[in-house]
């Protein structure tokens, strides 16, 4: 054989044995790693039930204990309950000093446990809390770091229904601030306090994405509350909500807008044509009643007004006033119409007389005429009523009023209060309501910007 067949089956060999050898290297590192946790977690040297000592091994100072959490996704915000769904990697860090082990010169970085009740734990809990649960698939969303220097991290990811108390003044074009609040439950001050982490305590995916709200920003603070048995430390995270418009303005502005415009189709109907008039206002009507009761169905009964109400009520308001506006026409069409026909009947009346006077004249060949002065005397009435009349139309002419110019277009006929009050209602409505809006929107966006005390 050659020298070159030698060699590769020298390196074969060495190949194996540097394999056996890591392999086997592994193994008493996993058995000096499980020798390190019976160390210091052994029957008899530990004892999860005391809690750590203080800074340095001070007995009379309590334990610090270090969070942050990891703000993975908002599943809902639910305006009716007043509670928002959250899911979170909440992390706590604190150091246990009989917890400390050789790192094997570095070589072990730190230790790996499963079991939360292996060692002591913070009794935080979530005092806002509705619902949660832990997540367990495939295997449950947990560990525990052990380091060399007896710091203790410990890790999980849960779920959470949290309370949040809204404020709907503003509604839809309000901001809420939802919170989530964090507790010692058994240990005071003196014995347990929670900090924030240094550095970007909360951090938030992304990618996330709600429905209909946007997460503005989000402030971290501490909440201590103080009770008859003592002060517990608390800390919280106010998370500031932006309620996206545009969904509203699509399902609900625009179309009661459009019902609005469509109620005062009316004004351009006839007098005559009851049944459209009638039909199209109950229509309006009845089809914003049924949206304004959809609109609250989805909204939590509250004791003051919101902006959505002054939207629909005034939206309502329009649409029934549209169908008021009818009903005046309806009575001053039949008005007019019976003051024509009793006019009608008085000249009748008096055409008939003078027919009869006349014939009685034509009749009568033995009448004498007198003959009517061509000249009056000044003092004569009929004189004076034509020199009053001379002079009016010898004054200066006045300057024409518009409003009155165009309603002269309408003249003093049969229906014609009926129709000069449709003619109104054209320009007055749409006037109205488009006043409405400005002052609307001007006072309820101001209002959102002086409203924002985040």
């Amino acid at each position: 054989m050659g020298t070159g067949h030698y060699f590769w089956v020298i390196f074969y060999f060495a190949s194996l044995c540097s394999a056996s050898l890591a392999n086997n290297a592994k193994i008493n590192f996993r058995e000096k790693e499980k020798k390190v946790l019976d160390q210091i977690l052994g029957a008899g040297k530990y004892d999860a039930r005391i809690r750590p000592s203080g800074i340095n091994g001070t007995e009379n100072m309590p334990t610090y204990v270090y969070v942050n959490m990891f703000l993975r996704s908002i599943s809902k915000i639910d305006d009716y309950k007043m509670e928002y769904s959250v899911q979170l990697t909440f992390r706590e860090q604190w150091t246990d000093e009989r917890l400390k082990f050789d790192d094997i010169q570095g070589r072990l970085k730190y230790l790996t446990l499963t079991e939360a009740n292996r060692v002591w734990m913070p009794d935080l809990f979530f005092s806002n809390e509705k619902e949660g649960h832990f997540h367990n698939i495939i295997m449950p969303n947990v560990y525990i770091r052990i380091f060399p220097n007896g710091s203790v991290l410990y890790s999980i990811r849960i779920s959470l229904t949290l309370a949040c108390p809204m404020n709907l003044k503003l509604y839809p074009l309000d901001r809420q601030i939802c919170s989530l609040r964090m507790a010692s439950y058994g240990w005071t001050t003196n014995d347990l306090v929670f900090l924030w982490k240094e550095g970007d305590p909360v951090q938030v995916v992304k990618n996330l994405h709600l429905p209909r709200f946007t997460l503005e920003k989000f402030l971290t603070d501490y909440c201590n509350s103080k009770t008859n048995t003592g002060e517990y430390s608390c800390l919280k995270v106010d998370l500031l909500f932006k309620r996206e418009f545009s969904y509203y303005l699509i399902q609900i502005y625009i179309p009661c807008c459009m019902l609005v415009i469509v109620s005062w189709v009316s004004f351009w109907l006839d007098q005559g044509a009851v049944p459209a008039r009638v039909s199209l206002g109950v229509t309006t009507l009845l089809t914003m009643a049924t949206q304004t009761s959809g609109i609250n169905a989805s909204l939590p009964p509250v004791s003051y007004t919101k902006a959505i109400d002054v939207w629909t009520g005034v939206c309502l308001t329009f649409v029934f006033g549209a169908l008021l506006e009818f009903a005046l026409v309806n009575y001053a069409s039949r008005s007019d119409m019976h003051k024509e026909n009793m006019k009608k009947k008085r000249r009748d009346l008096e055409q008939a007389s003078l027919d009869a006077a006349s014939d009685l004249l034509d009749t009568d060949s033995n009448a004498t005429f007198a003959m009517k002065p061509l000249v009056r005397h000044p003092g004569d009435p009929m004189a004076l009523e034509k020199l009053r009349q001379c002079e009016v139309h010898m004054q200066a002419p006045k300057r024409p009023n518009c409003c009155k110019t165009w309603l002269s277009k309408f003249p003093t006929r049969q229906c014609s209060r009926s129709k000069r009050i449709d003619v109104i209602s054209r320009i007055t409505f749409p006037l109205v309501f488009a006043l409405f809006n400005l002052v609307y929107w001007s006072t309820y966006l101001f209002r959102e910007e002086e409203d924002e005390t985040f």
